[in-house]
């Protein structure tokens, strides 16, 4: 790579403030024609998720925390079977088409995947991914904002054509002053991060045409010879895509999903966005008016990206080793896809000064917020954003991480956890790596290490209640056995969940779980308690918490109880909300009233 003016974690940093500091301009203001999105989709699961999206994206434009004259819509992926991020943005372009008939054929539009439930990091399940808060700005930024500025400077540099990105990952970059970023060739053009072989197993990898400059540039512009969908080591070195040692420079990969790629390393190209021209887009349209139903899940990466470049085969459209659940009609598909798309162009941008960061975990989430991460750095991550708070202690290197939270100045938070959209009264502790979301903590508490508390407002016939779930940040949600035998093998707060039935005093029986009984896991138990007051909630809940940390009984019995799907299903989007922003009136107003007393 060809020398910078400054070293490039330095360069990475000062192009990512850039960027930030450009958007925080055009918030709240019309944007000019060419200046940015004409229109910015948000994808949702079900009706329930659209709706909350909605809601949430008109709060944001009375507020003005987004660009204005440009259309925002949220489109919701068709009841039935899930159809994966391909069958959403199919779905997409049949409500562009509906909306706006041939005038979307001159539009740049950015697409957002964020239909899912967020079953790994579950502060994020009510609300969405893309509404996940960051310590950062004024009001504070959400994973939308942040996308929008790390985005700022594609718009003008795009011909017509969609942009498909996720809303759980963070693409950093810096190129020279001079350059740009153009996504203005045919067919497809995907952005691409140096990576090490291990990140490459579990992300897109390109297999690059080979290379004539004896040293790499920030920027590349470079055709992709095939591109391959998680390849185990084996097959990235058998389709030549792994790139040798000596003409990269070191960088700092710190845990980004770019993480330990060392300067002696061999390392791949990985994927992150991309963008398909209007021409590509309404190929895939025709395509899925001709079909009419989706019956199976969609990869957009996999299964549209792996069928472009010269080098493309059918080969990949019969394995199913990296697909959650097979459906008969999935290879069907794959093969039509691949026919439809077969010798269209995959362009690729190569950005060596990047990285790539995910944050759809709970383990993600708490290290980038708390820990010295590169990203903390690069964004500028605050420890304590818009919030009210006694003096909090940094300890080896970790803080806790505050957000638009009130904490009384006698409550403690250990470092490594973070507090969001929540009040803490006195007598609180908080032990290290917890996660406490949208909760009212006002009782004498000891919250265990490790512990995730995020309280919900449910609708349940009519009536506001409320339910805080209560688990630990390693459990994991999504794991499931088939029958009631089996449930032994579940684990709540690392404790068999057999045995934690026993301490709460409920039966083993098929009402213990909501819906589907072919998969039962802490997702689908009902082990929640209802209350009337989000107090109480939080309450109840931690003394379910406690109970099973302490060995000591804590009978639910007497409760009614639901399951965190099931919450999702009552959830009252409206009160959330409001809780939310009652928060954000009472932090403004003591910040105004400090202010006063400060110069008067």
């Amino acid at each position: 790579m060809a020398a910078a003016t400054a070293p490039s974690g330095v360069s990475l940093q000062e192009a990512t403030q850039r960027k930030l500091r450009r958007f925080s301009q055009l918030r709240g203001k019309p944007v000019a024609a060419g200046e940015f999105w004409d229109v910015v989709v948000i994808t949702a699961a079900d009706e329930k998720q659209e709706l909350a999206y909605r809601q949430q994206l008109s709060e944001k434009l009375k507020r003005k925390e987004l660009p204005l004259g440009v259309q925002y819509h949220v489109f919701v992926d068709p009841a039935g079977a899930k159809i994966g991020n391909g069958g959403s943005t199919l779905c997409a372009l049949r409500c562009l088409e509906k909306l706006y008939g041939d005038k979307w054929n001159s539009f740049i539009i950015l697409l957002i995947h964020s239909g899912g439930y967020s079953q790994r990091l579950p502060n994020a399940s009510a609300l969405g991914k893309i509404f996940t808060a960051l310590p950062l700005g004024n009001p504070i930024y959400q994973m939308l904002e942040l996308k929008l500025a790390m985005y700022i400077d594609f718009p003008s540099h795009m011909n017509p054509g969609i942009l498909v990105t996720c809303a759980d990952d963070i693409e950093l970059y810096s190129i020279r002053e001079f350059e740009c970023i153009r996504f203005d060739k045919p067919g497809f053009t995907a952005l691409a991060h140096p990576s090490s072989l291990t990140v490459g197993t579990t992300h897109g990898v390109f297999v690059l045409d080979s290379f004539s400059h004896l040293k790499h540039r920030d920027l590349e512009y470079r055709c992709c010879h095939r591109f391959l969908h998680k390849p185990s080591i084996e097959k990235m070195h058998q389709f030549n895509a792994v790139c040798r040692p000596g003409n990269f420079r070191e960088q700092d990969f710190s845990r980004g999903d770019t993480a330990y790629l060392q300067l002696d390393s061999e390392y791949v190209y990985t994927d992150s966005l991309f963008y398909m021209d209007h021409k590509s887009a309404r190929k895939l349209l025709a395509f899925y008016e001709k079909i009419g139903t989706l019956s199976c899940e969609i990869d957009a990466y996999g299964d549209f990206l792996q069928a472009l470049g010269p080098g493309a085969t059918e080969e990949y459209t019969r394995n199913t080793s990296n697909v959650t659940k097979e459906e008969s009609e999935l290879v069907d598909m794959r093969q039509k896809l691949f026919h439809l798309l077969k010798g269209t162009p995959l362009n690729v941008v190569v950005l060596n000064n990047s990285k790539f960061y995910h944050i759809g975990t709970t383990e993600e989430y708490l290290f980038h917020f708390t820990s010295n991460s590169s990203l903390k750095s690069e964004l500028r991550l605050q420890s304590i954003a818009f919030s009210i708070l006694p003096d909090i202690p940094q300890w080896s290197g970790k803080t806790s991480c505050i957000i638009q939270s009130i904490l009384n100045s006698r409550c403690s938070v250990a470092p490594g956890s973070v507090i969001e959209y929540s009040r803490l009264g006195p007598d609180v502790s908080i032990g290290e790596n917890c996660i406490v979301s949208n909760s009212n903590i006002i009782t004498k508490t000891v919250l265990p290490a490790y512990s995730f508390v995020c309280s919900l407002s449910l609708k349940v016939n009519g009536h506001l209640k409320y339910s805080t779930m209560a688990f630990g940040v390693q459990d994991n949600l999504k794991s499931n056995v088939k029958t009631l035998l089996d449930i032994n093998l579940l684990q709540f707060f690392g404790v068999c969940f057999l045995s934690c039935l026993d301490i709460w005093n409920l039966k083993v029986t098929e009402e213990l779980f909501w819906g589907s009984k072919t998969g039962l896991s802490l997702w689908t138990a009902r082990i929640f308690p209802v209350c009337s007051s989000l107090s109480e909630s939080v309450t109840a809940s931690l003394n379910m918490l406690n109970a099973v940390k302490n060995n000591s009984p804590f009978s639910l019995s007497s409760f009614k109880l639901l399951s965190i799907e099931e919450m999702l299903a009552y959830k009252d989007v409206e009160d959330m909300i409001a809780y939310r922003e009652q928060i954000f009136l009472d932090i403004s107003l003591n910040k105004k009233q400090s202010y006063y007393s400060e110069i008067s």
